[in-house]
């Protein structure tokens, strides 16, 4: 085939058709935006009226970032003089597939696609159709070739690596953690899952040695400081040998930016080393069986008791590595007069580690484990709590109804992590179908000789470099403290369908063999199906990402 256009006058055409689509956005956006000024509701209300459509919104903003932040990658790669031809042929594949759902249907959902018409933007697609740039990608392009020779190239190099000239520090990061997973995860994550194990403890030691659970926490409490970017390439790694491991760090992440951010200085020198270190392993106590995504309505109950300390009674659930941590973190209603989140507070709750045998050994608390289909390693459990002592110290900064604006500070974080958790299971996808693909022969040929295996391969490729990438903007504006909701709620929006979908095309390349639990594919299909439901489900992520556009329509 012929090599795909490298020069200045290509890269314009993207930039050209990437403008053309942002002028689209702002017609969508406008349309939705006076559809909810004159429906005369409140927007949480107006925006659930149109969900459809304000969905479709979410999800035409996140395609066009990541057409935005895959051309910015391919940008500088191409100044540096790195620029590869699978780089170019994953842009080529990228603007074109991407273009063809922004002006035909977007996919929001399983079985579910927003439109223009849905958004009141008709008019405006056309409009987008019938530039030149876009017209040509949409419309002229037969991709057949170029996946095909986008396969190939992946087969001939499927490791991906930080350009060492451009960041020395993260890819040192990335080969040291590349090692330890190869060696100590790798061979033996499918056996910790189909015997629903959990991670051994060497691993974790191991990963406390690396530095992992002291990732972004500062070195003056004993972190390494590195930063939510460095977060996003070691959490990959971790999650592409096994996405138990790469969650660990999660609850590591959640507590520390917690304390950090809402810690009085006592409870900053003494928990952040602890975690830091890997001596105290953290969980989340947030979630509650009748308050998932609506944590304004969590009813656990802490009340002060006669020696001020705290005393903690109710449910929760989904708790996360919950029998083995050292301290919970956990949302809890210090008031009963302020309703909804004014009345919530964060308790940093030690607890003693329990075992498979006797999960809880505290007095007030009780529990048992949830069977899930994957995401095993560190187990999940619904807990009980009945007069739950807990320090008055140990009150997040001391100070009560703050609760539910601590937490809010952790979602940026807490999604940037998951989208490079799904990055990580979708290379993961990847790395198997690609392997299975070149060993299995059928007819005489191997499977990755067949057009419709090949496309699967290169479309898997494709997608998890614009996910990657989406993850890495999201993370290097967060390291510049800059406001990253909805950049942060994007990437994790896109990365966790793309964890699912190239899971899903890697066990149809298996064929039957997909189906079989020996094969670790299976093990990968059940891990990705979660992403898109954990911290923050798509629904929420693609409301967040309506509202935020829509506020900033208003400004």
């Amino acid at each position: 085939m012929t090599p795909p256009d490298t020069t200045d006058d290509a890269f314009s055409g993207y930039t050209r058709a990437l403008a053309a689509l942002d002028q689209y956005m702002a017609s969508a956006t406008a349309a939705l935006a006076q559809r909810v000024a004159h429906s005369g509701k409140p927007l949480a209300q107006a925006i659930e009226t149109a969900q459809i459509a304000a969905h479709g919104l979410a999800w035409l903003a996140t395609t066009t970032e990541g057409l935005r932040q895959l051309l910015a990658w391919a940008v500088q790669r191409k100044a540096a003089g790195r620029l590869r031809e699978l780089d170019s042929l994953k842009l080529q594949i990228a603007f074109c597939d991407y273009l063809a759902q922004a002006t035909g249907r977007l996919p929001i959902g399983p079985g579910e696609t927003a439109g223009p018409a849905d958004m009141g933007a008709a008019a405006a697609a056309h409009v987008l159709l019938a530039h030149a740039d876009v017209r040509g990608m949409v419309m002229k392009h037969d991709l057949t070739e170029a996946r095909m020779r986008a396969a190939q190239l992946v087969a001939e190099n499927s490791e991906t690596a930080i350009d060492a000239d451009s960041d020395p520090t993260l890819a040192q990061f990335q080969e040291q953690i590349r090692r330890f997973v190869s060696k100590e995860v790798t061979p033996h994550a499918h056996r910790w899952h189909r015997e629903n194990m959990l991670i051994p403890r060497s691993v974790l030691d191991g990963m406390s040695d690396m530095g992992v659970f002291g990732l972004t926490i500062a070195q003056s409490n004993g972190g390494l400081g590195v930063g939510k970017l460095a977060m996003c390439v070691v959490t990959e790694e971790l999650s592409r040998g096994y996405i138990g491991v790469g969650s660990i760090g999660t609850r590591s992440e959640i507590a520390a930016e917690l304390i950090a951010g809402g810690g009085t200085a006592a409870q900053k020198s003494y928990w952040l080393p602890r975690i830091a270190n890997g001596t105290c392993i953290s969980t989340a106590a947030f979630t509650e069986p009748n308050a998932g995504s609506d944590l304004a309505n969590v009813q656990t109950r802490a009340r002060r008791a006669a020696d001020g300390n705290w005393r903690v009674t109710g449910a929760k659930t989904w708790m996360t590595h919950g029998a083995r941590a050292d301290l919970m973190i956990m949302l809890v209603r210090t008031s009963t007069t302020e309703l909804g989140y004014k009345g919530l507070s964060i308790l940093l709750a030690p607890k003693t580690p329990g075992t498979d045998a006797v999960p809880f050994c505290d007095p007030g608390i009780s529990g048992s484990e949830i069977h899930v289909l994957g995401y095993r390693g560190m187990k999940e459990y619904a807990v009980a709590f009945d007069d739950f002592p807990v320090a008055a110290e140990n009150l997040l900064g001391e100070t009560e109804g703050s609760g539910f604006k601590h937490l809010m500070t952790t979602f940026e974080s807490a999604r940037i992590q998951t989208a490079a958790r799904a990055v990580g299971v979708a290379q993961n996808a990847l790395d198997l179908a690609l392997r299975y693909a070149q060993d299995r022969m059928q007819f005489g040929r191997p499977l990755l000789g067949f057009p419709r295996v090949a496309t699967k391969i290169a479309a898997m490729a494709t997608e998890i470099e614009i996910a990657r990438q989406l993850a890495y903007a999201a993370a290097r504006r967060k390291d510049q403290g800059v406001r990253c909701d909805m950049e942060a709620g994007m990437a994790k929006l896109l990365a966790s369908r793309v964890a699912w979908t190239c899971a899903d095309a890697a066990v149809q390349i298996h064929g039957g063999n997909g189906y079989a639990e020996e094969f670790p594919i299976s093990r990968v299909l059940c891990d990705a199906r979660i992403l898109s439901i954990f911290e923050g489900a798509a629904e929420i992520q693609a409301e967040v990402i309506a509202r935020g556009l829509l506020g900033k329509h208003a400004v």
